[in-house]
């Protein structure tokens, strides 16, 4: 293994090991969304239907394994586990990065394996925003991906010691990139969140699918930090929007693209919130990355089983029967995200 590989193979494990150490802040802003309880539900629980289709995209349940890893031998072990689990719910799964595929060959059956174990799922390759049209398409060719996301991750290439430090033509390479794609585009945030100047430049450029992906899951800011060895820029481990206020911020938008959130989904209450607040699917990443460790793939399976049931319990007690009544569902937000709402005119 030559040294450059080797760097990125041990910076994928470092990313897994250190996201899994993350400690979830207990305050998180989903906790300043509030449902409105109805005391006489027009449905009935077995008449819900959480299927969620929107513009290219049919998945027979609104969530998604989100991307994660791959890169590594060991990071292997853990796609070929996840796409266990997708293929056995039916859901959909992003991998991680490809960029290590993408330089190197020793590493392409890390991502491969997802294919191989979900031969009919929907599936998702993964970029970064940097990455050339001719390699987006050669990572979608490696996994016969069903869509293609670009990820943007600014301050964490800023914090990471080895990370870029050029991103003007960022958005001109996007363009460049869903022209040369034969498969839909998904540009997503890295836990960092979206603004509405975000959202409304990658609307303009032609980008109709958005994973607005906030603050409150996995820290990269963090994570890079770690990985500093001393040169301390944990100044930053708060910096960014979550997912709830990202949501806010691409109300003006929501008519003109598909939004998807991620970024601290832990539950199915902060699913179902993160729909009432405009989003057509939600991606978790880190509660099934740690199931996955604790309680393999059948444990796993269970508990995603179980979530998507509690979705549906959910959706009873405000009296919606289906992901469209669900973004309309009327919410009460707190008065810290009431003033973000005023001060950002939204």
């Amino acid at each position: 293994m030559n040294s450059e590989l080797n760097i990125r193979s041990k910076r994928k494990d470092q990313h897994v090991k250190h996201a899994l150490s993350q400690k979830i802040d207990g305050d998180s802003d989903f906790n300043h969304v509030h449902l409105i309880h109805q005391s006489l539900p027009a449905v009935n629980l077995d008449t819900v239907n959480l299927n969620a289709c929107f513009g290219e995209f049919e998945f027979q349940s609104p969530i998604y394994i989100n991307a994660m890893t791959g890169g590594s031998e060991w990071t292997k072990s853990i796609n070929r586990k996840l796409a266990e689990v997708a293929a056995a719910v039916k859901i959909p799964m992003a991998v991680g990065s490809m960029h290590a595929a993408i330089k190197d060959d020793s590493v392409i059956d890390s991502f491969k394996i997802v294919r191989e174990k979900n031969p009919d799922g929907i599936i998702f390759a993964n970029v970064g925003a940097d990455v050339s049209p001719a390699d987006a398409c050669y990572a979608v060719e490696l996994l016969q991906a069903d869509g293609l996301q670009i990820h943007i991750n600014a301050p964490q290439e800023l914090i990471m010691p080895e990370g870029d430090r050029d991103f003007k033509n960022w958005r001109e390479n996007i363009i460049e990139t869903k022209k040369a794609v034969k498969v839909p585009v998904i540009v997503k945030e890295v836990g960092f969140g979206m603004s509405k100047e975000t959202i409304q430049t990658l609307v303009q450029a032609g980008i109709k699918y958005i994973d607005v992906s906030g603050k409150g899951g996995t820290n990269f800011a963090e994570i890079e930090n770690r990985r500093r060895f001393g040169q301390d820029m944990n100044f930053l481990f708060n910096w960014g929007q979550s997912t709830v206020v990202s949501l806010i911020e691409s109300k003006p938008f929501q008519n003109d693209s598909f939004i998807l959130a991620s970024g601290g989904v832990t539950s199915p209450l902060d699913a179902v919130k993160s729909i009432a607040l405009g989003a057509n699917a939600v991606g978790i990443s880190k509660a099934v990355l740690e199931k996955i460790q604790t309680d393999g793939v059948e444990g796993t399976v269970r508990y995603i089983e179980q979530f998507i049931v509690h979705m549906k319990k959910i959706s009873v007690m405000v009296s919606a029967e289906n992901i469209q009544q669900l973004q309309k569902t009327p919410v009460v937000l707190s008065a810290e995200i009431e003033s973000w709402k005023r001060q950002r005119n939204l």
